[in-house]
């Protein structure tokens, strides 16, 4: 019996990986900022669910959440920082202060809820970290510059953790779904106040008011939950797990796309070494 702690678990691919994880029999430290949308599963789970209040933008709920975790289980096994939200906007209308809080909950938060498991994770020499990332963080969509800028540091810090933690006997990787049928693209999705007339066909085509793909999306999250529990509970876990056929249409055509551009500027790209001639 594993135990996992789960950031915002009170809709979407968070809640779904919540009930899959105590389905199956495992513990679970549910949280989300409201504990009122998460308090149903403890009542549901009342040995093997914990349900927490945790805004991962703050470090003293942050420590909290995972002394408490302790307390209840005596580890946590896997985190899943699943916590975040999207935020839409041409780079040149995004509100300062709204980006800033963006990285603060969908990268900087992430970041403190590693560095508060880590410790017992070493101690043991064992645990599964897991970031959901995004398929947005490879196809950077016109209007998501700032929400896939958060993503792509996260797996630029996932890689690096990876490799970090691989002789400790600890794992972490990096998930991308594509479009899940969530409250992403609907209550969980903000955007700029400022929309410049000059980004209506790029931008503006994303803007919310202009967005008609909720409630259509072709991912399950009850699928996808069942995807990161298989991960997790395998013996090598991938480094980079895509969510979805959108996501893997997505990453293939990326990978086709940066495989023309590389081969059509290698020369002059390698001609640049001091020794190239």
């Amino acid at each position: 019996m594993s135990t996992w702690l789960i950031t915002g678990c009170s809709t979407g691919l968070g809640r779904a990986l919540a009930e899959a994880v105590l389905a199956r029999g495992d513990n679970a430290v549910v949280t989300a900022r409201d504990l009122s949308g998460v308090r149903d599963l403890a009542d549901a789970h009342p040995g093997a669910a914990l349900a927490l209040s945790l805004d991962v933008t703050e470090q003293t709920q942050v420590e909290d959440a995972v002394r408490r975790a302790g307390e209840r289980f005596g580890a946590v096994d896997v985190l899943v920082n699943n916590a975040g939200y999207g935020y839409r906007a041409a780079v040149e209308e995004g509100d300062d202060a709204d980006v800033r809080h963006l990285f603060a909950t969908n990268f900087f938060g992430a970041v403190a809820m590693i560095k508060a498991v880590l410790p017992g994770m070493r101690a043991r020499r064992s645990g599964t970290v897991v970031n959901i990332s995004s398929i947005g963080a490879r196809t950077t969509p016109p209007g998501s510059g700032y929400y896939a800028a958060t993503k792509a540091a996260l797996e630029g810090m996932t890689g690096s953790l990876r490799k970090e933690l691989a002789p400790l006997g600890i794992t972490a990787f990096a998930v991308e779904p594509g479009a899940f049928r969530t409250d992403f693209a609907g209550r969980s999705l903000t955007q700029s106040a400022e929309a410049i007339a000059d980004y209506a066909e790029t931008a503006g085509r994303r803007r919310k008011e202009n967005d008609t793909i909720h409630g259509t999306q072709p991912g399950d999250p009850e699928k996808a939950a069942q995807a990161i529990i298989a991960a997790v509970g395998s013996p090598e876990p991938p480094a980079l797990l895509l969510l979805g056929r959108d996501a893997v249409d997505a990453f293939r055509e990326g990978l086709d796309a940066d495989r023309a551009s590389l081969d059509a500027w290698a020369l002059l790209s390698s001609g640049t070494d001091i020794d190239a001639r």
